[in-house]
């Protein structure tokens, strides 16, 4: 199976074991790291993102304008183009990984299968968290990490402290270490914080952050595992953050309880 290129994403990749995986192409090893004192800037982290996701867009089938899921992640998020100083672009991928991510250069990119799961107030939060991290540079961190470890510099350049140009395959090595990259438990809170405060600020039900994270927390657990390749590595874990939420929304006042949160059994993007 192939890995996936993620620029921070919330879920960490719940990946159907069976299905055909997001491609990556020419994923390389890594080598050395070199240029431990590369000045790395806020452009940097850009001009990379938007390298690494014009790459997937023309290497992984996007739903067209037309498509459901187009449709109905334009009115979820179409007001939403400009989002706290951020310019941001939404596109669906039509494959069967479970995950969507938002990278430095404004790049949100949500799964289908995600999208197959999620209610419309699920969706806002989860992408509400995407944008947090890259409103709170924690995708530039991951970023110049990756750049590093999937060995953009080689020998001959090792002593530069610039960001060099990157090759096809550069991008796959990249992408394999985005991939293995775990976000920090404070980073994750932080997410869940601007995601929770976009979801209040805009009067969206802030109850969908808190079934989201108990879908996800039901697609961990051992009796979907048939379906389901387990690969969270962030935390605290889905249901911790669930319930952190929970108690947040009991305090504004503002909780409602969902009743039992279960995964649907028909898609819910028409």
């Amino acid at each position: 199976m192939k890995k996936i290129i993620v620029c921070l994403s919330l879920l960490g990749a719940v990946n159907s074991i069976n299905a055909q995986k997001i491609n990556l192409g020419k994923a390389a090893g890594i080598v050395s790291n070199g240029a431990k004192a590369l000045t790395f800037t806020n452009e940097d982290a850009v001009k990379l993102s938007k390298e690494s996701v014009d790459w997937m867009d023309k290497n992984n089938a996007v739903a067209g304008p037309k498509d459901p899921y187009t449709v109905r992640l334009n009115k979820l998020f179409g007001k939403h183009k400009s989002q706290d100083g951020l310019n941001l672009n939404y596109k669906v991928y039509k494959v069967k990984d479970i995950n969507a991510f938002a990278c430095a250069d404004g790049s949100v990119r949500v799964f289908s299968s995600l999208m197959d799961i999620m209610t419309d107030n699920e969706l806002l939060a989860v992408i509400g968290h995407e944008i947090g991290h890259v409103k709170n540079e924690d995708t530039k961190d991951a970023m110049k990490s990756a750049y590093l470890k999937a060995a953009a510099l080689d020998a001959a350049s090792s002593a530069s402290n610039a960001v060099a140009t990157l090759n096809d395959s550069q991008v796959g090595k990249m992408a394999n270490a985005f991939l293995d990259a775990s976000h920090s438990k404070k980073q994750e809170s932080e997410a869940d914080t601007y995601s929770y405060d976009f979801m209040k600020a805009n009067k969206y039900d802030v109850v969908g952050a808190y079934t989201a994270f108990k879908k996800l927390a039901l697609l961990s657990q051992g009796s979907t595992q048939t379906g389901f390749e387990k690969m969270f590595n962030s935390h605290p874990d889905s249901e911790k953050r669930a319930q952190a939420i929970k108690k947040r929304a009991e305090k504004d006042g503002l909780w409602k309880d969902p009743g039992t949160v279960a995964l649907p059994t028909a898609k819910l993007t028409k």
